[in-house]
């Protein structure tokens, strides 16, 4: 058995995987495949309409809150949020606590004037800022929620008055959000929604043409509400493999139960790595993230020799990024608590074969 801890594209259920996979053959009894289906078909269009409903249930998305399936991925959102939300002359608050809200913030400078109001960087993101001050006169204000580099994760939203803008890429779904909070949520599929390829916003229909600029179409959120994500042709393939698994999260009972499971497996981890000589967490204990755990050890000889056991072990995807060095579990809803056991023999193995 692989263990996927693969930081995305990433774990889907394996139920989920087959069902797609008939569907690329023949769709829902069509005949044609899913890959070839015309999206303004009535079979596709109940597709788009599923998956939304699902996405409004899964959340208790309120209304006046549209939700929109389009592509570019979250690093296509760093440019079309400003476009829509940022006035000329206006500023935006941003905070910076990792390679993504970094790229945010400078993409948004490229439209308009932005105010980073706290950053982590001084300690190579291992952190998550306190006590910034957010200006009231900011348009709106931005933050990256979970950072998958760093292991870092924000649970509650900073207090603020202006309207507020979140990257979920990657802790979407993974536990309950007020949605009513937020006036736009953003988020890249290829984690807890599905594949790479389809990007959800739900943003706050009150919000449209906010910026008062002329932009481009493509790039205007009111265009592709009211075009029902058809705009233009969608990710077809992404939307419905999205679809299927929002089905399996609600059959599991939905967000309540998959946050528990998620909090179980990353206390599981994180215990082990606290308890075991051989590992360090990177993250600061307050705001460690429960869907990406970053770990290193005493030497690039053990990381090395770690690594090749994991490999043995059939323990996928582990090698941590550049940016940090040693390794990192990506723990999303679709793993196991089998595999997390599986890792933590892993290093229980490693300490056995190694302590002196």
């Amino acid at each position: 058995m692989k263990h996927n801890f693969g930081a995305g594209p990433c774990i889907l259920p394996k139920e989920v995987f087959e069902e797609a996979s008939k569907a690329v053959i023949d769709f829902n009894g069509t005949g044609l495949s899913i890959l070839e289906i015309s999206h303004r078909s009535k079979e596709f269009e109940e597709v788009v309409i599923e998956t939304e409903r699902l996405v409004r249930e899964l959340m208790n998305v309120p209304h006046g809150y549209s939700i929109l399936f389009l592509q570019g991925g979250a690093s296509q959102q760093f440019a079309m949020v400003p476009m829509n939300l940022l006035p000329e002359g206006a500023k935006a608050a941003y905070l910076d606590t990792g390679v993504w809200a970094s790229k945010a913030a400078k993409e948004a400078k490229k439209i308009g004037q932005v105010e980073v109001v706290a950053s982590s960087s001084d300690k190579n993101y291992n952190y998550i800022p306190k006590d910034f001050a957010i200006p009231a006169d900011a348009a709106y204000f931005h933050y990256t929620s979970n950072n998958t580099i760093y292991g870092t994760e924000i649970f509650e939203k900073p207090a603020t008055s202006v309207p507020t803008v979140v990257d979920m890429s990657s802790d979407i779904l993974s536990r309950k959000i007020d949605v009513s909070e937020f006036d736009l949520i953003y988020a890249g599929a290829q984690k807890n929604m599905g594949p790479a390829g389809v990007t959800l916003v739900i943003i706050k229909d009150e919000l449209f043409h906010k910026s008062g600029r002329t932009i481009p179409t493509i790039f205007d959120y009111e265009a592709h509400a009211k075009a029902g994500s058809m705009y233009n042709t969608p990710p077809v393939f992404s939307i419905y493999v999205s679809m299927l698994n929002l089905r399996w999260l609600k059959a599991k009972g939905g967000i309540d139960v998959i946050e528990q499971e998620n909090i179980v497996k990353a206390r599981t981890l994180y215990d082990e790595i606290e308890r075991n000589p051989f590992f360090k967490g990177t993250a600061e204990v307050e705001d460690r993230s429960r869907m990406n755990i970053t770990f290193v050890m005493n030497s690039a000889e053990e990381e090395a020799a770690f690594l090749s056991l994991a490999k043995e072990r059939n323990l996928i995807g582990i090698k941590g990024h550049r940016s940090v060095g040693g390794f990192r579990a990506s723990v999303y809803n679709a793993l196991t608590i089998t595999s997390i056991n599986a890792l933590v023999d892993a290093m229980r193995e490693f300490e056995e074969l190694n302590k002196k």
